[in-house]
């Protein structure tokens, strides 16, 4: 009898928690989601009454130049960035991993750059790039450092992304850090008795053996990066001449101040099944490159 008041105590304390989680991600998450899933086939403005257009919001997309501009240069940016994130993060695990003095707190001012926020960064970041880096490039007569990065159309998105990619290191270098701790020492002994250099035991031994933190990195990196708006925000506002537009920017400039917001509700919902696609590929492709190895 007792232990099935206690059964029934433990029952109540896990639905007294579960349930008030549930509530709150049902009406933050899945319910504006929902909604927007809804307004995509409409013609809402934001405010005011609105109308069903069935797909119509959906075929326009794709005629639309601005949205196809916007997915560009979010691709783009996602792939330099995802290669950068993870060969950056690698090499620097690697060496917070050796035999280094201090090396507890290293990791922790490598973390700094992902517990501030975005928008900070951004700002901060868009002061230097606006004032010091021209500064010091006058002073040095540098030309080409003489202007704003972030006032070029061709070289604005650099700018965004040396932002994006600083701030992303972190995450992925801690897990690299902890694919790291998983290889047995003895594997590495084992190299080193059989005469082989660091490039063989880094390519033959480490690499393999680190794959799924790997496959972890580049599907949270992937989709963080297309999802790029903090730093667009703060650093250009999608210009000069909408030169770095990235999908979430228009989808919010467009949608709340440009009465679009049936429009880029469709716009949303297919961004959102593009990310789910590509996760999904990233995932199949690299779980058979685990399978593999």
């Amino acid at each position: 009898m007792n232990k099935r008041n206690k059964m029934t105590n433990r029952d109540k304390t896990y639905w007294a928690i579960i349930i008030p989680v549930l509530i709150l991600f049902f009406t933050f998450n899945t319910l504006p989601m929902l909604k927007g899933f809804f307004y995509s086939f409409t013609n809402y403005r934001g405010y005011g009454t609105y109308e069903y257009v069935g797909f119509r919001n959906y075929i326009d997309l794709f005629s639309d130049a601005r949205v196809g501009k916007s997915y560009l240069f979010t691709f783009k940016y996602a792939l330099a960035g995802t290669v950068l994130v993870n060969v950056l993060s690698l090499i620097m695990a690697l060496g917070l991993n050796s035999r280094i003095r201090f090396k507890s707190a290293l990791r922790g001012i490598y973390f700094i750059p992902n517990v501030l926020g975005g928008l900070v960064i951004g700002y901060i970041f868009s002061f230097i790039f606006t004032y010091i880096l021209p500064a010091a490039g006058t002073a040095l007569h540098i030309g080409w450092l003489q202007n704003s990065i972030l006032a070029s159309e061709k070289a604005a998105w650099v700018g965004v992304l040396i932002v994006g990619v600083w701030q992303a290191v972190a995450m992925n270098t801690i897990i690299y850090i902890s694919g790291l701790q998983t290889v047995p020492e003895d594997v590495y002994e084992a190299c080193m008795l059989d005469g082989a250099n660091k490039w063989t035991e880094f390519f033959k031994v480490t690499l393999p053996l680190v794959v799924p933190f790997i496959t972890i990195n580049l599907v949270l990196s992937t989709k963080n990066l297309l999802m790029v708006f903090d730093q667009i925000m703060s650093l250009t506002k999608g210009g000069p001449a909408q030169s770095t537009e990235s999908i979430s920017y228009l989808i919010y400039k467009n949608g709340m101040d440009g009465g679009q917001f049936g429009f880029q509700s469709a716009n949303a919902v297919i961004f959102f099944l593009v990310i789910v696609a590509i996760s999904i590929f990233q995932m199949t492709v690299l779980g058979k490159k685990e399978e593999q190895l």
